[in-house]
């Protein structure tokens, strides 16, 4: 077992960038918490990352789109006896179509588990953190937060919020030992697409997107180092600082035009990342999240 007392919780830590930041975590011997809401591929993702270096793992079961989600994973930890000095809120989700075509139960979902799921996480694991003076927050938002994404516009606007919350809180924690760090990925291998039936864009059929475990690597470093806000990637870095020399309209026509169906006829049709490949069997269904919504374009 890992001499290390520290723990780090991980959300949506059973596939894409959260599963390989736990990796990471694992690999440093830190203890772990991990949510997500298949328990078989929480239980199977526990067992490879004991292995790593026969570290803690502890896994709390817990659909996040429901609103008393984070209070059970705070009081299921503070059961556990467990301090957690690494918060990492990596767990989110978007939607695919234009805003007055998609379903609103699925829209308020994603504000659910992008903004409210994360506040609440932050809000009860940072008081904690505060009052011992210690401990490291990541946020997981999106090189979209820096702009409007038609046909994905509520996922950006979350993201927005998430950077902004984040940026906000480095400030406001300047006086203590504790650091928040906003990552920022561009378009990752992970299952998002899948979830969002965003599996026919430009962007998913069409564009290299990056490995996650390279996204979690640059988010793990930036955390360990309490940066306050990390962009993977040279092209990521380079598409973000030039969008803040454009008009919003620009930027958001870019982005449009990455979203729009791919006339590709083939192309990218599934993740070449393991875990999640092994997220998306879980799920269920052949286009979207396990709980069914309805989109047209």
């Amino acid at each position: 077992m890992s001499d290390s007392k520290k723990f780090a919780l991980v959300t949506g830590a059973t596939s894409g960038i959260g599963y390989e930041l736990a990796k990471l975590f694992a690999k440093d011997g830190i203890n772990l918490v991990l949510v997500a809401r298949n328990e078989n591929n929480l239980n199977q993702t526990a067992e490879e990352l004991r292995q790593v270096n026969n570290i803690q793992v502890h896994t709390i079961p817990v659909d996040l789109f429901e609103a008393n989600a984070a209070k059970t994973v705070y009081d299921r930890v503070k059961e556990a006896g467990v301090e957690v000095d690494y918060l990492v809120n990596n767990a989110g989700q978007g939607e695919w179509g234009r805003f007055f075509r998609t379903e609103l139960e699925r829209d308020v979902d994603i504000v659910q588990l992008n903004i409210v799921a994360l506040i609440s996480l932050t809000k009860y694991f940072l008081k904690d953190m505060v009052s011992r003076n210690s401990g490291r927050i990541l946020q997981v938002a999106s090189s979209f937060a820096k702009t409007p994404a038609p046909y994905a516009a509520v996922y950006a606007a979350s993201k927005a919020f998430v950077l902004s919350f984040s940026e906000a809180l480095v400030n406001e924690l300047e006086e203590t030992d504790i650091t928040v760090t906003a990552l920022l990925p561009n378009a990752t291998d992970t299952d998002w697409f899948h979830k969002a039936k965003a599996e026919n864009t430009v962007t998913y059929k069409e564009v290299d997107l990056y490995d996650p475990a390279d996204v979690a690597e640059s988010g793990y470093k930036a955390l360990m180092s309490g940066e306050a806000k990390v962009e993977p990637g040279f092209l990521n870095k380079l598409q973000n600082a030039m969008g803040t020399l454009m008009p919003d309209s620009t930027t958001a026509g870019m982005a449009e035009k990455q979203m729009q169906s791919s006339m590709k006829e083939d192309g990218r049709t599934a993740t070449s990342h393991a875990a999640s490949a092994r997220e998306r069997e879980t799920i269920g269904s052949i286009n979207g999240d396990s709980k069914t919504y309805s989109v047209t374009i």
